[in-house]
């Protein structure tokens, strides 16, 4: 296989060393599993493995064991906002700030009292808790909730990702029934009834990163079995969902909480409540705002916040953790979010959604052109690959892009994430690699299908091989 061939030759040391590191990393072997769909698997395992180690980064680049230098796109899961300069600088930055002091822990290093009343004023909201974890701030605000409104049921919405603890993720990935989540259908006067009848709803909890495809699940390419795969973003439906929601769980008394620890600062300084109009009881914080380390925030009303009842002195929601508020953390966010308050920072967010958005135009356009069976759908630097010809092979599109230079997450063409400093020279050699590696993917027939197939077909037929192999039969492929 040529493309096989390609990377044995171009990144030996990177793929001897993921290798030799797999058989002790659960997490490579998991990502390493869940890259493709599970038909493919053993064959792409066994000629195709990704390498996961990288040595430097620089501007919008990442560098391999190998010297091969690549375009990043995977934005480090939504961490790298301003680019991994401004990172590895805050982070210099606060080591030497914070040193003095070192990892104590317990008591406070001074700059927490900054940010403090930079998130109080970023969010609008009264108290501020930190945490290690964007999953553990989520975790927090719905204890919270349950505390105070004395109701046990949290709502999610289907598709939404809140990290990965158990009744924020029924379903697939969590081996234990989450028996006190309703899971509703967003953009749904459904769910606004369910909403004002039931009694035992304490909170809402709404990911703003589903108006990119609503009630859908992250798009991966483990999933990519045809081209149903869709996303749009309609910024004003979403928006007055948003209204509706909060105005249903002012009237029945639900927390409404806003998980911005993915899209908080990429989309407005002020997060979803800014670019959607729309005020929270909680927001949730993470990744990016932790200048480059690990961390979580929670923001909420004064009354939500309080974790004691003062005629109730057993009567406590208990939340604590060893590193929260870990000095050298709280340094590096303390270098975020001063920078949000300079005119370079003003400047960037300034008409942010027209230059992602004309972006995203030119480069379907040259896809287009160029008579390409693929388009982006984005929410401003957050994009998603969608297929316009029905096809079975549409995942193996994401080995053609490394080979073109543009590093992807383990989730493939589901979630290309940029950062900021992308500039217009930067972008139109992504252009120019992406439209590249479309060609190369058409040229090597993996885009050929049958034109009486549909995605229907595909999918029955994936259904067929599923089955045969449940029950250890065996089926022939055909290409479609």
């Amino acid at each position: 296989m040529r493309l096989a061939k390609l990377y044995a030759e171009r990144y030996p040391q990177t793929m001897r060393l993921t290798a030799d590191a797999k058989d002790g990393i659960s997490d490579l072997q998991f990502t390493d599993t869940y890259r493709v769909p599970f038909q493919f698997r053993e064959l792409v395992q066994r000629h195709l493995n990704a390498p996961a180690f990288v040595q430097s980064s620089q501007g919008v680049m990442l560098t391999d064991l190998d010297g091969n230098r690549f375009y990043d796109l995977t934005g480090s899961y939504g961490v790298n906002l301003l680019g991994y300069d401004f990172y590895k600088g805050s982070i210099a930055r606060a080591v030497e700030r914070a040193g003095e002091l070192g990892p104590v822990l317990g008591s406070y290093h001074p700059v927490v009292a900054d940010n403090v009343a930079r998130l109080r004023a970023i969010s609008g909201l009264d108290e501020v808790s930190f945490h290690m974890s964007g999953t553990e701030a989520v975790m927090q605000a719905v204890r919270l909730a349950r505390y105070h409104t004395r109701r046990t049921h949290l709502v999610r919405f289907c598709g939404a990702y809140h990290g990965w603890w158990g009744d924020v993720q029924p379903g697939i990935g969590n081996p234990i029934p989450a028996r006190e989540t309703y899971t509703l259908n967003e953009m749904s006067e459904a769910a606004l009834r369910v909403l004002r009848t039931r009694r035992d709803i304490a909170c809402v909890l709404v990911n703003p990163l589903q108006a990119l495809h609503p009630n859908a699940s992250p798009p991966a390419d483990s999933a990519l079995i045809d081209s149903a795969r869709s996303a749009r973003l309609d910024r004003a439906a979403y928006a007055d969902w948003l209204k509706e929601l909060r105005a249903v769980c002012s009237q029945n008394g639900i927390v409404l909480i806003v998980d911005d620890v993915f899209v908080g600062f990429r989309i407005a300084p002020g997060g979803t409540q800014e670019y959607f109009g729309v005020r929270a009881d909680m927001v949730t914080y993470g990744k990016t705002v932790g200048g480059g380390l690990p961390v979580g925030v929670l923001c909420g009303r004064r009354e939500l916040m309080k974790r004691y009842r003062d005629d109730r002195p057993l009567d406590v929601c208990f939340a604590r953790g060893t590193f929260n508020a870990h000095p050298y953390v709280m340094a590096a966010m303390n270098e975020f979010l001063r920078h949000l308050d300079t005119a370079e920072a003003r400047a960037m967010y300034g008409g942010l959604d027209a230059l992602w958005n004309a972006r995203a135009d030119t480069l379907n356009l040259r896809l287009r052109e160029r008579k390409l069976p693929v388009q982006v759908a984005n929410l401003s630097s957050i994009w998603t690959v969608i297929y316009t010809e029905p096809a079975c092979y549409n995942w193996m599109f994401q080995f053609y892009l490394r080979a073109e230079g543009l590093a992807l997450s383990w989730i493939g063409t589901g979630r290309l994430i940029f950062s900021l400093n992308y500039t217009d020279a930067d972008f139109a050699a992504v252009v120019d690699r992406f439209v590249a590696a479309a060609e190369a993917m058409r040229r090597d027939g993996f885009w050929w299908h049958d034109p009486a197939a549909t995605n229907k077909s595909i999918k029955r037929r994936v259904l067929r091989e599923v089955l045969a192999h449940r029950f250890g039969r065996r089926t022939e492929r055909t290409p479609s």
